[in-house]
């Protein structure tokens, strides 16, 4: 067939789309919402136990449960359970000692919150450059340590596991802290371990769009018994003395406290994750199978693994060799019923790429004499083309999302888009 034939058969030039039917919105967790999270509501609406630490009767806590199944799923020894995965990288961070003027080392893709949570523990970040995996690249991040840095904040971005091998070898050399985020790579691993349990603390989300879900939500899981404590202690203003620390050790806390009815849902969805996963990534291995001839044919390359088998498996992404035909295929994909999209575009504003953390950029502080830049020893500059490699990337890097719960059919429509728009216009 001709080029001139294939780009006729085109959906976006007339051509009858390769995906008959709609495909699932991309909520894995979420879609499963059924009789067993239900049922578990249920159970703590009558119980009229909504607190975890008391109610007109006497019994279990779901949070306490949900914390001690999340750390033995996840191999660690502690879990705290707490309101959202922001909330779960703002204990964290206190967890290790992040204080004011302190450094973080965050990945330049990533969503806002990462950048904000330093910000709310009174630290800098420091955005850095990701690399083929579009996660941090370990040798930018040793490029980017100062004086100043107190940690460094792989996000296991769109479920892809970090390079953790050679982040904590950096982390070992120069004395940091590893706070992991985990937020949309639920479940996932590296090498064997699962994600979050690298590090010195590990922060995760259950906010609606992530891989299980209890609408919002998120849990800190820690080895080490210190950062426990911290954390705790910060999640509660008397979350001190409702665990046993020494009165004269007990700092000052907030509120992040998990609700008995997030956890009862919660505690369901855990024991759908590792389903989720299994289903996600054998989709993936289909789509990427089925496009991989056309693939080597023109040029196109997908996203580095460090683990395949560990990853999450959320997303197809690949890169195309430039920009321009990168829009041109997404463009095409999404007519074919196929929905695409590239990671980047100068001008359209998305908080997931560091030009766009606008309160950050522009150092903005919630009082005039407030804020961490005004607590740190020195300037720090930001500047939009800080990172260009994470920019030159994202610009040529197509998403599509992985449902779990996508047909044989659907991901053999899905399929097809692929190779009859690769094949026309890569």
């Amino acid at each position: 067939m001709s080029d001139s034939q294939a780009n006729a058969k085109l959906a976006i030039n007339g051509g009858t789309p390769a995906v008959r039917q709609p495909l699932p919105p991309m909520y894995p967790g979420g879609n499963r919402i059924g009789q067993e999270e239900e049922d578990a509501v249920v159970e703590v609406i009558r119980s009229k136990r909504l607190f975890r630490y008391y109610g007109p009767q006497p019994g279990p806590s779901k949070v306490a449960d949900l914390e001690k199944a999340f750390a033995d799923h996840m191999g660690t020894a502690y879990g705290l359970a707490v309101t959202s995965g922001t909330g779960a990288l703002i204990c964290s961070l206190n967890g290790v000692g992040v204080g004011p003027g302190d450094e973080v080392i965050v990945p330049a893709y990533t969503w806002i919150a990462s950048a904000s949570a330093v910000f709310a523990a009174g630290g800098v970040p420091i955005p850095a450059e990701v690399d083929e995996s579009l996660t941090l690249d370990a040798a930018d991040v040793e490029r980017k340590i100062t004086p100043h840095t107190k940690a460094i904040m792989p996000v296991h971005m769109r479920g892809g596991p970090c390079d953790m091998d050679a982040l904590m070898a950096v982390a070992r050399k120069h004395g940091l802290k590893v706070v992991e985020d985990t937020a949309q790579a639920d479940g996932a691993s590296y090498h064997g371990k699962r994600l979050g349990s690298i590090g010195d603390v590990g922060a995760f989300s259950l906010q609606f769009n992530k891989i299980i879900t209890c609408g919002e939500g998120g849990i800190v899981i820690t080895n080490s018994r210190d950062v426990f404590n911290r954390a705790v202690m910060f999640h509660d203003v008397i979350g001190g003395s409702r665990n046993n620390i020494p009165e004269n050790e007990i700092l000052p806390g907030v509120n992040f406290r998990m609700t008995e009815l997030q956890a009862a849902v919660a505690l369901v969805q855990l024991s759908r994750l590792d389903g989720l996963l299994d289903q996600m990534r054998q989709r993936k291995a289909m789509l990427k199978n089925a496009m991989a001839s056309v693939a080597q044919r023109k040029g196109i390359t997908f996203r580095t693994e460090n683990d395949p088998a560990g990853d999450a498996a959320v997303c197809l992404v690949f890169l195309m060799p430039e920009a321009e035909r990168a829009h041109a295929v997404a463009k095409a994909l999404s007519a074919e019923g196929a929905a695409a999209g590239v990671l980047y575009t100068p001008g359209r504003s998305d908080y997931h790429i560091y030009p766009y953390w606008s309160p950050i950029m522009n150092q903005r502080t919630w009082t005039p004499t407030s804020g961490p830049w005004r607590w740190h020893d020195g300037e720090v500059k930001y500047t939009p083309d800080m990172c260009p490699r994470t920019l030159e990337l994202l610009s040529r890097a197509i998403h599509m999302d992985v449902s779990p719960d996508l047909s044989s059919d659907q991901v053999e429509e899905i399929a097809e888009a692929l190779n009859k728009v690769l094949d026309a216009i890569a």
